[in-house]
This record gives C-alpha cells, structure tokens and sequence, in this order.
C-alpha cells in the first residue's frame, strides 16, 4: 500500500476534487491533511460563491502550494454533481491519472486517500468507492435516523439497479482516468445524492470494475451540513428513472 512517505510525483498523477460550500473552517486544515499522504497528490477545490470567504482562504493557501493547489470558482450553488463534473473534465485535460471525490469537512479521512489508490493501483478496481457498510454500519456522530435512512436507502438502491455495491450513495472515490473518458459526463443528469448514484451506475454498466474500501465515516465536527430531503428525496426516486431508462440504452464499453 502507498504510503504518505512515498514519493511517486512523475510517477502518478493524482487528483483530489473538493466542492465547498461555506467551509471556512475546514478548508486550510482539509487541505493540508491531504497533503501531508503524499507529493503525488494534487487538490482542485471547486468553491460555489461561498459567502464566508472560503475561495479567499484557498487562495492564500496557493501561495505556499503554488503547484500542487488549485481553485474554480463558480458563481452560485449549482449543485455537487455539476461541481464533480467540472473538475472531471478538467482533470481529463490535465492529463491526470488518478481522480478522487471527497468532502471538504473530514467526514472522510485523508488518510484513507492511499488506501483507494492502492485499490485501483495495485487490486485492479477501475473505481474504488469508499464504503460506510460493506464491513458493518461504520457511521460516527450521526442520529441514529440518519443512519438507518442511509443504510437502507442504499438497500433499495441495490435492489432497483441491481448494482452489487453495498454503500451506493459514498462520495469518497477514486475513479481511473479511463472511467471518466469513457462515461459520457455532459449526459449525467443529476446533481445531488443520485449524482453518486449515477456515477457508480454508469460505470458499471460501462463495465468497469468497482470496488469497496471499508472506511469509517465520521460526521463534521465544524460548519454546516448540506443535507436536505429534496436531495434525499432525488436520490430515493430519481433511481427509477435511472433504471427504467438503462434498459433502452447503449453504454460505452470499456477498452480491454
């Protein structure tokens, strides 16, 4: 497994893609934790017009990162799945190897970025998801209603799609570089919880190979969540659709 000792600069190109929101107090530290797993790993923050002046803290940061930290600023809340898709795309254009999703807010751990690269690296997965319930129910601080919604939100999911992921709404993923030139990104249609859904969907279907890292996901400490039922509620009944409609489409294959 990789370690943050290592240095694998020019060796692999690696991405973390952080969408923030008001995370003024978890954007430097954030930032720095990610840092310190490895040279190999570079951050792209994708900031919404956060009011709290989370963009001003990153561009400070860019100073002493000047390489390795870089910032898209977006005018609005346009939804994190158009955030995602934005910093794919330009991930694709920077030639990275290697392209994470993750939160700003520490509910996942950097320390666990190395062990998805080693997933994809070296265990052969395509897209290594971070997984909340593929060992167990392994959610801190969260009340338990939140938890069982969760837990069996991604039983239905599984249920409806068929997909064989035990935590499909994870946001804490390492795609390779392949996944993300073969999806279609402009026809991902949603934006919230369902865009996880979605990605991990499409990439099945592309057939890739997906893989689930066993993670402990720990609920923010500082700042506020962006949780709410419409969100909920789009990744609930927004995989119906998404079903129903595989079964009249053609995806792109994978390159064997």
């Amino acid at each position: 497994m990789f370690t943050a000792d290592e240095n694998m600069s020019g060796i692999l190109k690696c991405l973390v893609i952080i969408p923030t929101y008001n995370e003024k107090e978890n954007v430097e530290n954030i930032v720095r934790s990610v840092f310190c797993q490895g040279e190999h790993f570079h951050i792209l923050v994708i900031d919404d017009g956060s009011p709290d002046g989370t963009a001003s803290i990153v561009k400070t940061l860019q100073r002493e990162f000047a390489d390795t930290l870089f910032l898209i600023e977006r005018e609005g809340k346009l939804g994190l799945g158009t955030a995602y898709i934005t910093g794919f795309k330009w991930a694709v254009e920077k030639g990275y190897d290697y392209i994470f999703e993750m939160d700003a807010d520490f509910s996942h751990n950097p320390e666990d970025l190395p062990r998805l690269l080693d997933a994809c690296v070296n265990g052969g997965a395509d897209m290594s998801i971070g997984s909340r319930y593929i060992s167990g129910v392994n959610v801190v601080n969260w009340p338990m209603g939140r938890v069982i919604m969760s837990y069996f939100a991604s039983k239905y999911v599984q249920i409806i799609t068929g997909m064989k992921i035990a935590d499909t709404t994870a946001g804490f993923v390492c795609y390779r570089r392949s996944v993300l030139t073969t999806i279609d990104l402009d026809k991902i249609r949603f934006k919230g919880y369902a865009f996880q859904i979605e990605m991990k969907f499409t990439a099945s279907k592309c057939g890739f190979k997906l893989t689930e890292v066993p993670i402990i996901f720990i609920n923010r400490r500082l700042g506020v969540s962006k949780m709410n039922s419409s969100i909920f509620g789009e990744a609930v009944f927004g995989v119906i659709s998404l079903a129903v409609n595989s079964w009249f489409k053609k995806y792109p294959k994978k390159e064997v």
